[in-house]
Formats: C-alpha cells, sequence, structure tokens
C-alpha cells in the first residue's frame, strides 16, 4: 500500500512540472477560430452557461477534473478544491479510489469532497485493470457511498499501466463488464482517457455497452507516459508523444451524438479560455481540465481555483457574445478552420 500512496503523491507532483507535458502534439484547438459577428446584440445577462449535468442543473459547463486521493496532502487537495466546486456550483471528480478498497484509513482523503460540497454533482472514479477484476457491484457501490456520488468514472489508461513499474495492463473483460454494471448501478457509468484520446469507434463500442458518457481525454496536455518515464528516472518513452488530440476526438465523438444519447466531456490540454468554448463548439457538452486547477489549487487554495474558473467563464460570455450565441450549443455554428479564413 505504500507504494500506491508513494506513486500518488509523486505523480501530483511530477504533473505540476512543465516536464509532465507533451513536447510537440497539441490538443489541436489552434486550427480553429471563431467566426467573430459584428452586429450582436447579445449582453452578458442574455448568455446562458447554466447546462444539465445528468439531470442536475449547473452554473457552467466546468467540471474539476479527477485529480487525487489517498495520501497525507490529498484531504487537504480534495477539500480546497471540493470547497471551491460548490462555490463554482459545478461537478468534481475525485482521483482514483482504488487505494480506498484497500485501506479504509484513506477514506477520509476522498470523503472530505461530499463533506465539502453538499449540493453538487460528485464523481466516484476507478481503473479499468481494477473494474474488470469486480465480480458484483460491491467495491463499486463502497466507492459510490463514501462520497455519495451521483456517477463513477472507469479510467482507460492502458499504454500508463504498461510503461509503469509494477503496472497492469490486462483490461480483458472490459466491454462484458461495463454492459453488466452499468445496468446495474443507480449511478451513470462514464468512461474517460487519461491523456491518451477516446476515438470514436471506442467510443461507440463503450456506449452500445452502456456507458453514459465520454470524457474524451486527448492528447495535448499532460503525458502520463513522460511521467512514468520522469518517476522511474528512465530513458524517454518512444511513447512520449502518443495519442489522439484532443480537438480531434470530440470533433468525431460528437458525430455519435445522433445515435446515442450521452454527455461528452472534453479534456486534455484545456488550458484557457479559448479551448474550452472550442471544445464546446466542437461538440462537448462538459469541459474538464486538470493541472491548470491544480497549480491553482496549490498555489493559492480554493480561491485561486474559484478565480480560474470565473475568469474562463468571463472570456466565455465574451466569445458567446461575439459570435452572437445566447446557449453553448450555438457555438458549434460559430467554428471554422484557418484556413478557410485565407
Amino acid at each position: 500500500m505504500g507504494n500506491s500512496k508513494d506513486r500518488k503523491e509523486n505523480h501530483v507532483r511530477i504533473s505540476l512540472s512543465e516536464e509532465s507535458q507533451f513536447k510537440e502534439k497539441t490538443a489541436g484547438f489552434e486550427r480553429y477560430d471563431f467566426l467573430h459577428y459584428a452586429a450582436s446584440e447579445l449582453r452578458e445577462e442574455d448568455v446562458i452557461l447554466k447546462t444539465d449535468f445528468f439531470g442536475r442543473e449547473i452554473s457552467s459547463p466546468f467540471l474539476i477534473a479527477s485529480m487525487t486521493g489517498g495520501y497525507g496532502d490529498a484531504f487537504n487537495i480534495n477539500s480546497m478544491l471540493a470547497e471551491a466546486a460548490e462555490e463554482l456550483n459545478i461537478p468534481i471528480g475525485v482521483g482514483s479510489q482504488r487505494v480506498m478498497l484497500e485501506e479504509d484509513s484513506l477514506i477520509p482523503t476522498f470523503s472530505i469532497v461530499r463533506k465539502k460540497a453538499p449540493n453538487i454533482p460528485v464523481i466516484a472514479n476507478i481503473g479499468a485493470a481494477e473494474f474488470v477484476k469486480f465480480e458484483n457491484l460491491d467495491p463499486l457501490n463502497k466507492m459510490i457511498d463514501v462520497i455519495e456520488a451521483d456517477a463513477v468514472f472507469v479510467h482507460l489508461n492502458l499504454l500508463q499501466e504498461m510503461l509503469q513499474m509494477g503496472g497492469n495492463p490486462d483490461f480483458k473483460g472490459l466491454i462484458q463488464k461495463i454492459r453488466k454494471f452499468s445496468n446495474e448501478l443507480d449511478v451513470p457509468l462514464i468512461v474517460k482517457e487519461v491523456g491518451f484520446g477516446i476515438s470514436k469507434e471506442a467510443a461507440k463500442n463503450l456506449l452500445e455497452a452502456g456507458a453514459k458518457g465520454i470524457d474524451v481525454a486527448g492528447a495535448g496536455g499532460t503525458s502520463w507516459s513522460r511521467i512514468e518515464q520522469i518517476r522511474t528516472e528512465k530513458d524517454p518513452s518512444p511513447f512520449s508523444e502518443w495519442g489522439l488530440p484532443t480537438s480531434y476526438c470530440v470533433r468525431t465523438v460528437a458525430e455519435l451524438k445522433k445515435d446515442f444519447d450521452f454527455v461528452l466531456i472534453a479534456s486534455g490540454g484545456i488550458n484557457d479560455s479559448f479551448s474550452y468554448a472550442k471544445s464546446l463548439a466542437l461538440g462537448a457538452n462538459i469541459t474538464s481540465a486538470a493541472r491548470s486547477i491544480l497549480k491553482s489549487v496549490v498555489e493559492r487554495g480554493s480561491e485561486g481555483v474559484i478565480e480560474l474558473v470565473q475568469n474562463l467563464n468571463k472570456d466565455l460570455v465574451k466569445i458567446m457574445i461575439l459570435t452572437n450565441s445566447k446557449k453553448t450549443n450555438e457555438l458549434k455554428e460559430k467554428l471554422i478552420l484557418k484556413e478557410e479564413l485565407f
């Protein structure tokens, strides 16, 4: 268990460094631009950011991504993140709860989230390698009960498991288990990547199995192959730039909305208000970020996170006014490839 706690702490520390980021590959949002509408008559009070998240109204289409839990400092980090999410009235995910299932003493590092955020959607989280081993709902229900979760993430980190010392890249039975448990759970099951992206084909298979949400978590931000290389002090992996850019994942997976009713979450390299807005324009229902949020909470606590998200939303409102978009789903008609402007 000590190794798991140390690994989690190291992951948080390394993810804050610039070396943890993709160097060549980007999330792809720079390829797009918004169509300026000079005759817009919209005012700030006309713009609607409120949206639905599995039947719960949230104040803006932003989710504080799953980050941590299961070691000492995680209690404080999760406490501050939850306070910010509650103030902002937006959802929050917790880090992998595997360690909590193995050691009850670590439960408070996760349960603090619901204590600090009693009124917002909270999302449980488990890795696919553990999920496929579950024989019944008991471990999932324990995860859900501890934080009174409104949904559960199953995260797909195949490449990370391949590169991690002692990792477990055995996801055999994943689709079968999603099909089984998605029908038995009382809350929606969401499948997410960790930074390598989910393709349209993979998303289709996951949705057919019963997933109610897809978080594409594409390439262009934090590279978990780089993090594992740094953590183990190995030479750079040839897979350091592996993955599908976030913009590509969002655009193509969004095409499945004509056949499936699901929540599409964009994450991976969402570093500013324009990537935030562009991800929504490409078809995401919700946008999510981790590293920028983590930096803010480490440096300035919950107030730093609140200010960061509020500033993102202020810029999003400006973008919506400048494109004559009253609702976020109208942004998709206002995005264009930059090459088409010349």
